[in-house]
Order: structure tokens, then C-alpha cells, then sequence
């Protein structure tokens, strides 16, 4: 007959051993997990966790754990507080998102317009929204705009494509309307001669601005040009400098959907042959960005902290929403995905701009944000790195 108290010992003593076992695994797995996301930034980030020799302390239930994506010195988190400072009248219309941003880099202050809502301002600190203006032509989309300083005047500028430009003061007055060329404003004969003809339209994407002239992206349209807009005695109409035209050589463009002036340069983002081409401020090919993913659709282009920011608008392969990149313009640094965040609807995007906060200790603070499209969405993502 067996021993019931030695059967009873053996059971203990087997506990023991799993318990221990269990304790063990319970211990390693937020190193392991830590370990893993050191080397894999398209998981999850645990949050940062005290591993002193005499004490190893994990809070209780821990906090939940985030989910980042990117690579290097850009690694991103959602910031679900500061997304959820859009404005609570404006949620009905965020489905129909479909513009982007820019920004008084004097001031932080941020701008941007949603259909339906109107031209919007964004607190530096990216916590209040505030509408500017009463023009009903405001509630149009705002499909590119850019902030500038002219003669002492700081001033925006929209491109409301199928429509019109409107050059405005910052509190959201039209000072000038301009509409589609007529065909015999330019010194480029390409243009002049799509303009003068019946079958052309107007598709202007983006605007920006750079020593007195205000520089056009014109990409929904087989007129794919740059065109400019000059000022004279107060009024802004059509200057006489265009180029482009749709096409694969040098300088020519497959939907110029997104326009950027930086160190006396304007950048243009070739939306369907996914390239970014800088030019001089007088419309001759510089180069072509480098190591730019086969396949995307590059819609924009910024600056920021030396790099810079631009976006596909929808995913390649089976990345789970549109990624963003960060470049040096010879070298890609770092692939964004916001879907790998979890974020509800973003899978389009349409435009991202990189924002830093100031923090009250003087800490710099780097953001992007993001204005999705198809089925809307604005999003802040947060440099946790």
C-alpha cells in the first residue's frame, strides 16, 4: 500500500517547482519584452521600469503598455489626450478630412481648415482649436495652406481646389480671390496654352510662399504645373512664372500634390511617381530625393529638426494604414505606420506636419500631425524616444 503522506510530500514538492518556474517566467517577461521592442519599434513599449540590483519594483497591474512604430531617433506613440482636443463640433465632419497644415513658426500657432467647419487655428501647445472668420467660402476644403510674412504683414494662403486661392489675414479676412488663369498670364507657353482652352480645369492642391511670391501646385489637372501668384499695390493675381507639366522627365510631374519652400528652394511632391523634386525658386530641376519606398504615393512635404516629414497616401503591401517617412533627402530614416498605434479609422493620409511643444521646463517636444483622408481623421503622434 503507498504512503499517503509521502504521495502528499512528492505533490508539495512538484508545486513548489512549478510555482517557482511560474514566478521565474512572470519575473523575465517585461526584460524579454524590453529587449525585444530595443530591436523591433513596430510592437509594443513597456514603460520604463526601475531594475535596481537591491529592488526590482514593476507597479502594480502595471500600466498599460504602448504601442510605438518607427525606427532610430523617430520612434512614435499616439497621443490620444491632444488628438482629442478636435473640436467637438467639428466631429461630424471629420469624415470628410481632406487637407492639411502649416504653421507662424514666430508664434507656434498652427492652421488648418475642415469642409463643412471652416479655417481653423490650433494652440501652440496643440490643446485649443478656435474657427477664423466668417466667409462662407472658409467652410470649403482648404486643400493646401501655408502661413507667411509679407512686407510686415503675417498672412495665409489656401488652395481651394476646382475653386480658387484665397489670400487672407490671419483672422480669416479675403483680401484677394483669384481664380483659374486665363491663358495669357504666364511666360511658359505649356500653361498658357491649357488655360486657353475650354477643356481645361482649375485643380490647385497646395500653396506656398517664398520671397514675395506665393508658389502654386496645380496637380489635379493634366495641367500639372507650378504656377505663382505676385502681389502689386495690395492686390495678388497670377505672376508670369509657371513650369512642369505632366510627364516623367526632369522637372515634370504625375499629380503635384504637395508644395514646400525650405532654404530658398521650393520642394514639390510628385504624388503618383512618389517622388520628392526640389527645384531653385525659379522653376529649374535641382534632384530627386533617394531611397523614397517603391510605390509611394508621396502627397506632401515639410521640415523640421533637420529632417525632413512626408507621407504616402495609402499603404503598401500590408502595412496597416498609409506610413509616413522621415528623410534626410538623400537617406531614409525612419518608416511611421499609425496603424501599428491602433487608431480608429486612420488609414489614408493626406497630409502630416511635424510640430515641436515647448514644455514650461523648456523641454522641446516633437509631434506630427496628422490629417488622414478617405474616411477623415486627425491624429497626434508623440516622439517617445
Amino acid at each position: 500500500m503507498k504512503n499517503p503522506l509521502k504521495n502528499f510530500a512528492n505533490y508539495i514538492n512538484e508545486s513548489k517547482y512549478f510555482i517557482f518556474l511560474f514566478c521565474i517566467k512572470i519575473l523575465l517577461s517585461p526584460t524579454l519584452l524590453i529587449s525585444q521592442n530595443e530591436h523591433n519599434h513596430h510592437t509594443h513599449n513597456g514603460e520604463k521600469i526601475n531594475l535596481d540590483s537591491n529592488n526590482t519594483v514593476f507597479k502594480k497591474h502595471a500600466e498599460k503598455i504602448k504601442l510605438v512604430t518607427g525606427q532610430g531617433d523617430f520612434i512614435f506613440s499616439w497621443d490620444e489626450k491632444l488628438s482629442s482636443a478636435f473640436p467637438k463640433g467639428a466631429n461630424k465632419f471629420e469624415l470628410n478630412m481632406h487637407g492639411g497644415f502649416n504653421e507662424d513658426l514666430e508664434t507656434g500657432i498652427v492652421y488648418t481648415g475642415i469642409p463643412g467647419y471652416g479655417l481653423c487655428s490650433i494652440s501652440p501647445d496643440l490643446r485649443e482649436w478656435k474657427t477664423i472668420g466668417v466667409d462662407e467660402k472658409l467652410k470649403d476644403n482648404i486643400h493646401g495652406i501655408v502661413h507667411f510674412s509679407h512686407k510686415g504683414k503675417k498672412l495665409l494662403a489656401v488652395a481651394q481646389e476646382g475653386k480658387r486661392v484665397l489670400i487672407l489675414t490671419t483672422e480669416g479676412k479675403v483680401l484677394s480671390e483669384i481664380h483659374k488663369p486665363l491663358g495669357n498670364e504666364f511666360k511658359f507657353d505649356l500653361a498658357n496654352k491649357f488655360f486657353s482652352s475650354n477643356e481645361s480645369n482649375f485643380g490647385v492642391t497646395d500653396v506656398t510662399y517664398l520671397e514675395g511670391i506665393i508658389y502654386v501646385a496645380h496637380g489635379y489637372s493634366e495641367g500639372d504645373f507650378i504656377l505663382t501668384i505676385e502681389e502689386k499695390n495690395g492686390v495678388w493675381s497670377w505672376g508670369n512664372l509657371a513650369w512642369g507639366g505632366k510627364g516623367n522627365l526632369p522637372g515634370q510631374f504625375q499629380t503635384a500634390h504637395g508644395i514646400y519652400a525650405h532654404e530658398n528652394h521650393i520642394y514639390v511632391a510628385s504624388r503618383a511617381a512618389g517622388e520628392v523634386i526640389k527645384f531653385t525658386k525659379n522653376g529649374q530641376f535641382v534632384n530627386i530625393f533617394n531611397d523614397i519606398p517603391k510605390g509611394s504615393l508621396i502627397c506632401n512635404i515639410s521640415h523640421k529638426s533637420e529632417h525632413y516629414f512626408m507621407n504616402a497616401l495609402q499603404s503598401i503591401g500590408n502595412q496597416k494604414s498609409a506610413p509616413i517617412y522621415v528623410h534626410t533627402s538623400k537617406q531614409l530614416k525612419s518608416t511611421i505606420i499609425p496603424g501599428e498605434l491602433e487608431i480608429p479609422g486612420l488609414t489614408n493620409i493626406h497630409q502630416v506636419w511635424p510640430h515641436v511643444v515647448i514644455n514650461s521646463n523648456g523641454k522641446k517636444q516633437l509631434y506630427i500631425l496628422v490629417h488622414g483622408w478617405n474616411k477623415g481623421k486627425y491624429a497626434v503622434l508623440k516622439l517617445v524616444n
